[in-house]
């Protein structure tokens, strides 16, 4: 599993002219399921998004997590976090997992960030959408669950 966190002072997701989800400071959160992805890896996803210390402290230092600022999470699906480059024009998509088996991971995310008392606002799975964001810093960070071994 591949997420890109942003953090951000504001967010939304627009699908066809409307808003499907919108946060006002946190955590943009782009998802990416692998092949071979199980709960191991949102276990572990759903952990890094919570702690990782990515907002400032009263010195401006990066020591404070979401969870210590209350901050809400959006959501969005992206496969495409999956595409390799290397070789070649077009990018291959062989590492993504089937829509199927990402679906159930990216809802099972979803779930288990809400059950921790997380707020969470999300896009709409496998949906052409606008994802509009105010970048905090800019702070960006990329969590690859396949890094952790």
């Amino acid at each position: 599993m591949k997420a890109v966190l942003q953090r951000v002072t504001s967010a939304s997701v627009e699908i066809d002219g409307h808003i499907v989800g919108r946060i006002q400071g946190g955590l943009v959160v782009l998802l990416g399921v692998a092949k071979g992805d199980d709960e191991s890896d949102v276990r572990y996803l759903v952990d890094k998004i919570r702690s990782l210390r990515l907002f400032s402290d009263e010195q401006g230092k990066m020591n404070r997590s979401l969870t210590d600022v209350g901050g809400a999470v959006l959501l969005v699906s992206q496969f495409t976090l999956l595409g390799r480059t290397a070789t070649g024009r077009r990018p291959s998509f062989d590492g993504a997992a089937p829509p199927d088996m990402a679906k159930g991971l990216y809802e099972q995310v979803v779930a288990d960030l809400r059950a921790c008392g997380t707020s969470v606002e999300t896009g709409v799975f496998a949906a052409h959408m606008q994802v509009a964001l105010v970048n905090d810093g800019p702070v960006t960070f990329v969590v690859d669950s396949r890094e952790r071994h």
